[in-house]
């Protein structure tokens, strides 16, 4: 079993268990992604950049694990291949950015 199925078939089943997927429409595991993304910027919020290097490793996790938790939910919701959709997203992205025009920039595609 992939890494992919085997942390979505966790996921469900945890989901499942507390029958959680009446909760679980799409507009909600939008907003829930989108809120812990803010958990997750909140833990930088005025920090300096060298102060944001030192933010405990921990909190950072727990955030982007639950970032992640919800991502797989919904990608499994629409029956997407995480695999596949990732990287045809790279693929996209590196004729958006070749690296003869990107390496060493943080311009937008549309600048570059």
């Amino acid at each position: 079993m992939s890494d992919f199925k085997e942390i979505l078939n966790a996921l469900v089943t945890f989901r499942d268990e507390r029958n959680w997927e009446q909760f679980h429409n799409s507009k909600d595991l939008a907003l829930a992604i989108s809120i812990e993304a803010a958990e997750l910027n909140e833990l930088f919020l005025w920090k300096t950049r060298e102060e944001s290097e030192q933010v405990d490793r921990q909190k950072i996790q727990e955030e982007l694990a639950d970032i992640l938790a919800f991502s797989f939910l919904m990608a499994h919701k629409y029956e997407f291949d995480i695999r596949e959709m990732v990287l045809q997203k790279i693929q996209e992205n590196s004729k958006k950015y070749p690296v003869e025009k990107a390496r060493n920039t943080a311009k937008k595609y549309n600048q570059l």
